[in-house]
């Protein structure tokens, strides 16, 4: 399978790592940055025959692909998925996957449309805490659910800003809910349940007076099942990152994730006693080297497996969609100071 990825900045050593892990070949790289491209080809040991483009329209309509990872700034993953979409090229696109529900919406339904491919990678679902956390839902070892937390206490200074100007802006990213905090935000409403009825939100900037969006963001979460939930997310945390940690309180169970990005099971505890809870927090434990965590990998492999299948892959397009929905309604709640009922209705708004 001929494998491309566009954008060689941060977050592009894990899906090079996952394409050669998961075999694909790598047929070509592009980014505006041509030093970036030869780093990773050095860097990565990758051939020398990998073709190099600095505009990726060039290298879709010059090679022929079957799946392209989007590791772009985020106001471009639309514009550059729908003309890959156009070319009958399958999707890995890295959070957030549109900057507008509108633009998410043109992505789906093309997707649709052409029968092609397009997964969220929202890399942390495939965590093995929180498969072995999904799973316990699954077998509503729960019961009712109560509340759940979703908590990413990190550090994010000016160099990190500088780095990539881009970040920090409205027009191509957000704040600390859509960058850092989006994949924390995703798990919450995943394995709340999905349905959201109403959120309200404050949101801030109290300490990067450089950037346009917010460090600060606290929101209550009130689910269509009746749960509640609260998202705290900062880039705030002195000195450097401190935890990201996820809660789910049900009337029969109750369950910490937290470490590096929800890697590790810190509380296990159910009234079926169907097994053991130092046994589970042994087993599902992982220590990945940084926030990313392991799971872009696993994430790969479902779907080359969804495109030999032609199936949908387990972390679809909607599911991207439904994490941007939730933080633009957080975002719509903290400017205009009121709850904000969800589904939303939201054109083009990038805020």
């Amino acid at each position: 399978m001929n494998y491309a990825l566009i954008g060689c900045g941060r977050i592009s050593p894990n899906h090079i790592i996952a394409a050669k892990d998961n075999g694909l070949n790598i047929v070509a790289i592009c980014d505006i940055d041509r030093l970036a491209m030869e780093e990773k080809i050095d860097r990565f040991n990758l051939s020398k025959q990998i073709k190099l483009y600095t505009d990726y329209e060039e290298m879709i309509n010059n090679e022929a692909i079957d799946l392209i990872a989007i590791a772009t700034e985020s106001g471009k993953h639309a514009n550059i998925a729908l003309d890959c979409i156009e070319k009958g090229i399958n999707l890995i696109i890295e959070k957030p996957i549109a900057l507008s529900l509108e633009d998410a919406d043109k992505i789906i339904d093309k997707a649709r449309e052409k029968n092609i491919k397009v997964c969220a990678c929202h890399q942390n679902r495939f965590n093995k805490s929180v498969q072995k956390i999904r799973q316990a839902i699954d077998d509503n070892r729960f019961g009712k659910m109560f509340h759940g937390t979703a908590h990413v206490r990190w550090n994010r200074g000016k160099s990190y800003y500088t780095q990539a100007p881009w970040r920090g802006t409205w027009e191509q990213d957000g704040g600390a809910l859509m960058n850092q905090c989006i994949h924390n935000i995703d798990l919450l409403r995943w394995l709340m349940g999905d349905d959201v009825d109403e959120v309200f939100a404050y949101t801030s900037n109290l300490n990067h007076d450089y950037i346009e969006a917010e460090d600060l963001g606290i929101a209550l979460v009130k689910f269509s099942s009746g749960a509640y939930g609260i998202v705290e997310g900062t880039t705030n945390v002195y000195p450097k990152n401190l935890e990201e940690t996820l809660y789910l309180f049900g009337e029969k169970g109750t369950v910490k994730a937290g470490g590096t990005s929800v890697n590790i099971i810190e509380e296990w505890n159910f009234a079926d006693n169907k097994d053991i809870a130092e046994q589970v927090k042994a087993q599902y434990h992982e220590n990945p080297p940084n926030v990313y965590g392991f799971g872009h990998t696993p994430l790969y492999k479902d779907v080359i497996q969804a495109i030999n299948e032609d199936r949908q892959p387990y972390i679809t397009a909607d599911a991207g969609r439904r994490a941007l929905e939730l933080i633009l309604a957080i975002y719509k709640s903290s400017r205009e100071n009121r709850p904000i009922k969800l589904p939303l209705k939201m054109k083009g708004s990038k805020q």
